[in-house]
């Protein structure tokens, strides 16, 4: 069998069992457990996605969440899917969602969940009305052994301290992309057999790109190093001519940022100088994955996953992307690139 066809043979729980017999052969099946109910999850909400048009959760919700915004029926379906199927798998300890207030305390097993998932159960769903790819993000640490600690306390961990990270991609195919720590896998549903195929085995991130993605609409409000790398981007000097990619749904961007390489820029403006995006929802896990693949991830003064998190929705700038253009991104900073 040549290497394609054993990937093409693999299956996402037959890449986690051979991972943890080739890296931890003491383990006993609960990190895997636990990946199985998020995989689990996210058919359900690909599933609800796909025909979204004929479902009843169409829509606004009616509701605000705990940023103001708008929910949709698709975001309070996607934030009950996800607490029910990790819920219920005994060995998770606490759930931080986007969608709450608040850490949820797992009621199965209090005291001996070991793990704790943070997720933004649907990433970009106010795009969902006009068919535009959206996501589900997720990142996985151990629970603290500090006694004393409040719920919101056991969460706020540094992005370095993530064991796993990922996100699932909803669009013409479903895509699963995770990392561990040992480089980043991406997985295909395989929708004739319901499971997820590996089909993009170690990805890398290329050293450079031709895209930038950012909302200009946005531009007058950027911090000047912002508009002078723009300026830099379109201008064709050094032979560069960058060409403009955005999508509007932060999983949909960096999917391609991952893949074709360029820059991802989410920066602080006039009107969220501390950045709009959620740094333990979106920033640390894309920034785990950018890193395994050989990007690079900062806040424009410092790598993301070295920020101690201070509050459970904390805002945060995020640069992400290849290594070429956050090198150049940083000298119009005028600040070092720390990693």
């Amino acid at each position: 069998m040549t290497s394609r066809q054993h990937h093409r043979c693999q299956t996402f729980a037959r890449h986690i069992l051979e991972q943890q017999q080739d890296w931890h052969p003491e383990a006993r099946g609960n990190f895997s457990w636990l990946l199985s109910g998020i995989v689990l999850a996210c058919k359900i909400i690909g599933e609800e996605v796909r025909r979204l048009g004929l479902s009843e959760v169409r829509g606004a919700a009616g509701d605000e969440n705990v940023h103001g915004e708008q929910q949709q029926g698709v975001d309070v379906f996607a934030n009950e899917v996800l607490m029910e199927c990790l819920g219920n798998r005994g060995n998770v300890g606490l759930l931080a969602s986007e969608e709450n207030e608040e850490p949820v305390v797992v009621l199965e097993c209090p005291d001996e969940g070991e793990y704790i998932v943070v997720f933004d159960p649907l990433d970009g769903s106010s795009n969902l009305d006009v068919n535009v790819s959206v996501g589900t993000i997720f990142s996985i640490y151990r629970r603290t052994a500090q006694n004393g600690l409040s719920t919101e306390q056991e969460v706020l961990q540094p992005g370095r301290d993530q064991i796993a990270a990922g996100y699932v991609l909803y669009s013409s195919s479903t895509m699963l992309v995770y990392s561990t720590g040992r480089g980043v896998h991406g997985f295909t549903l395989d929708p004739t057999i319901g499971t997820f195929v590996l089909t993009h085995p170690d990805m890398r991130m290329p050293e450079r790109g031709w895209t930038y993605s950012v909302n200009e609409s946005y531009a007058d409000g950027f911090p000047p190093y912002c508009r002078r790398f723009l300026h830099w981007l379109k201008s064709g000097e050094d032979n560069t001519a960058y060409r403009s990619r955005y999508i509007g749904s932060l999983v949909a961007d960096f999917h391609r940022t991952l893949l074709l390489g360029g820059i991802f820029m989410y920066p602080p403006t006039s009107t969220f100088p501390e950045g709009k995006l959620r740094l333990a929802y979106e920033g640390n896990p894309i920034a785990l994955l950018a890193e395994q693949a050989g990007g690079l991830a900062t806040d424009g003064r410092g790598r993301i996953l070295d920020i101690e998190p201070t509050a459970l929705h904390q805002r945060v700038p995020l640069f992400v992307g290849s290594q070429l253009e956050m090198q150049k991104l940083h000298a119009f900073i005028e600040q070092p690139l720390k990693v």
